[in-house]
């Protein structure tokens, strides 16, 4: 898959695909809804694929006080559009002069003319251009005449809940990790180096991995049943998220605990999946206390995995 990270660097053999334009942070179950339509496009026109997608995320340039958390990292979501096909992904750098383009500039001199566009897929609740007054149905008002078909995706619902990043922010903020995985269609996962800790768990034998997430979104402080993958292997894991208040510790840290493993992760990559949340985090009288927990929730976890 080619990246890109503006529409004025796309090659002429990218010419004439399908394209999915959205934030699609997440890339949640109601993204593949679109994806999905662009290969079924494609296939029919026997043409190429495309993504357009804008970093950041646009509000973080427009009210960079009112942005969400992502929910990926920028790596992670190349990774995951590459793992479904597409011929090329457009990151196309937002900036606060791109987002001073007129609407009707952006769906003809940008998607017609400079990309080549053959089609468009949407969501239904997309905007575009300056001050977002560009609607989904704008797209086809202005790229139909020319050839360019327009479709849009209408909200897609699980279970009676529309699927969308916000909600999926809201599961996660609340420490649902199962709500969130749910509308994901897989885990939760933050995933980053792990880092020189307080190594307090090595005092009372339960050594930690404590990891820097490169995700900007963390879950509700507290502690989960998780899996931990290493080197490609997967492995049972207790996570603490939180402010360790039984030490006095300062600034939310993510503590990975692996069961049945005990070997040196310092400088190692490793990705946490988010099962279930076990417990709020809490203060406890003495250090006997807390390994006498910290058993509980190891036996907790394995429960929980078991199933």
């Amino acid at each position: 898959m080619e990246v890109y990270e503006s529409f004025s660097e796309i090659s002429d053999s990218m010419r004439g695909a399908v394209v999915a334009i959205g934030s699609f942070d997440g890339l949640h179950l109601g993204h593949n809804a679109l994806f999905q339509r662009v290969h079924q496009i494609a296939q029919q026109e026997k043409c190429i694929t495309g993504v357009v997608t804008f970093d950041p995320h646009p509000v973080k340039v427009l009210a960079p006080t009112l942005a969400p958390p992502t929910i990926l990292s920028r790596s992670d979501k190349i990774a995951g559009i590459a793992q479904k096909g597409f011929d090329y992904l457009l990151m196309q750098a937002f900036t606060p002069d791109f987002a001073q383009m007129a609407p009707e500039d952006f769906a003809t001199e940008v998607l017609k003319d400079a990309m080549g566009v053959r089609a468009v897929v949407v969501g239904y609740d997309f905007s575009f251009g300056r001050k977002a007054a560009g609607k989904a149905k704008d797209l086809k008002v202005w790229l139909e005449p020319h050839g360019v078909s327009v479709h849009i995706i209408t909200a897609q619902s699980l279970d009676g809940l529309v699927m969308s990043s916000t909600k999926i922010r809201a599961f996660i903020l609340e420490g649902n990790v199962h709500g969130a995985c749910t509308l994901l269609g897989r885990p939760f996962r933050l995933s980053g180096p792990v880092v020189s800790g307080d190594q307090r768990g090595r005092s009372i034998g339960t050594r930690t991995a404590n990891v820097q997430p490169e995700q900007e979104l963390i879950p509700k402080r507290g502690v989960y049943a998780a899996h931990a993958i290493i080197d490609g292997k997967r492995l049972p894991a207790v996570i603490n998220v939180g402010l360790r208040p039984t030490f006095e510790g300062e600034g939310v840290r993510v503590e990975a605990h692996l069961l049945d493993f005990d070997a040196d992760l310092y400088g190692s990559e490793l990705v946490l999946e988010f099962v279930e949340r076990i417990r709020p985090e809490r203060k406890f009288p003495s250090k006997e206390a807390l390994v006498a927990q910290i058993q509980k929730d190891i036996a907790e976890t394995k429960k929980i995995l078991e199933k």
